[in-house]
């Protein structure tokens, strides 16, 4: 079970068309100029989970922390902003690969406080809470105190359900901070143009029941209603039969996974437990035996990487779409 999906969290569903929505509190941080050159649209006012920030001009040293903040920052063109990066969860995509390989990989997973700093950052992306451990002196308190500003993914301070709303928050918020809204405006597009195609394809089919089968012997360790992995699996054709669970992750006892008997178990595809392995332990438990999914043999598959907030989900939709209802790809 990776250690950054650990704790629950609270988060938000909505339409993407929804206007954007702020997380926050009231702290604050106020950022001086990267540089001494001037930029249209600044200064810009942030607040981003509890930390506002005032930025005078675009970051220039930005380092990124997690698959999903990474892919954001290369979909919108700021390769030439980044100072460095870590911790990946999967290979990055194709389009933006030749773009990665230019930029500086700090550590395999979290670099250390030290490693961090020697890349001169003016700013870090986190796009899972644990990428600001205070115990490794990475908490965002103890940035901006070195000057540095900070972004966490909103998907983990948003209260309820994260939707199609959320991403457009985090790609606006992000595309704005680096001075180029434009290309954010085109990614959001992008994304909602082909969500749209696939719920248009599976809107008057019947929606199987979808249980999400992260890991886990003793218990089950699934998606609930609060991540953006329930939004995918709904508009993508299905029901989440732990949506009621309030949490983006959680544990559940076998048994009630039992009692819910889904139609279809969607695997998602991540570290050294591979996919096969995972079937193989669903298959030979005779106590899932008669779970229609398990019976029929009925299993989808999704990495785990598009299963957060990032520019990878309307790839999910589109590729759980197809796998749910293949007949109406």
């Amino acid at each position: 079970m990776p250690r950054f999906r650990a704790a629950p969290r609270p988060l938000t569903a909505l339409a993407l068309l929804l206007s954007l929505t702020a997380c926050g509190g009231p702290s604050g941080e106020e950022r001086p100029a990267p540089g001494a050159r001037s930029a249209p649209g600044f200064p810009y006012t942030v607040t981003n989970c509890g930390v506002t920030s005032t930025y005078q001009a675009p970051p220039e040293r930005a380092v990124t922390m997690n698959q999903h903040a990474t892919e954001i920052m290369l979909a919108l063109g700021l390769q030439d902003r980044m100072a460095g990066t870590a911790y990946l969860d999967d290979a990055v995509l194709p389009a933006y690969r030749s773009a990665y390989e230019g930029i500086k990989v700090l550590a395999k997973e979290y670099p250390s406080k030290e490693v961090l700093l020697a890349a001169d950052p003016d700013f870090v992306y986190g796009g899972y809470s644990s990428a600001f451990d205070k115990g490794q002196g990475r908490d965002r308190e103890g940035l901006a105190g070195s000057g540095i500003g900070s972004r966490l993914s909103v998907e983990y301070c948003t209260p309820g359900r994260v939707g199609l709303a959320q991403l457009k928050t985090e790609i606006t918020e992000v595309a704005r901070t680096f001075g180029v809204p434009e290309r954010g405006t085109a990614l959001i597009e992008d994304q909602q143009r082909r969500i749209d195609a696939v719920t248009a394809r599976v809107r008057d089919r019947a929606r199987p029941s979808v249980f999400v089968y992260d890991s886990g012997e003793s218990s089950a360790f699934t998606s609930g209603g609060n991540g953006i992995g329930n939004e995918i699996v709904s508009l993508a054709g299905g029901t989440n039969v732990f949506a009621d669970l309030q949490n983006t992750f959680g544990d559940v006892p076998w048994e009630k996974v039992i009692e819910r008997r889904p139609e279809t178990i969607l695997i998602y595809d991540y570290g050294g437990t591979a996919v096969e392995a995972k079937k193989q332990r669903l298959l030979n438990d005779p106590a899932l035996a008669e779970v229609p999914a398990v019976k029929n043999r009925r299993f989808v598959v999704l990495p785990l990487s598009s299963a957060v907030l990032g520019v990878r989900v309307a790839d999910a939709v589109e590729s759980l779409g197809r796998q749910l209802h293949p007949d109406a790809a």
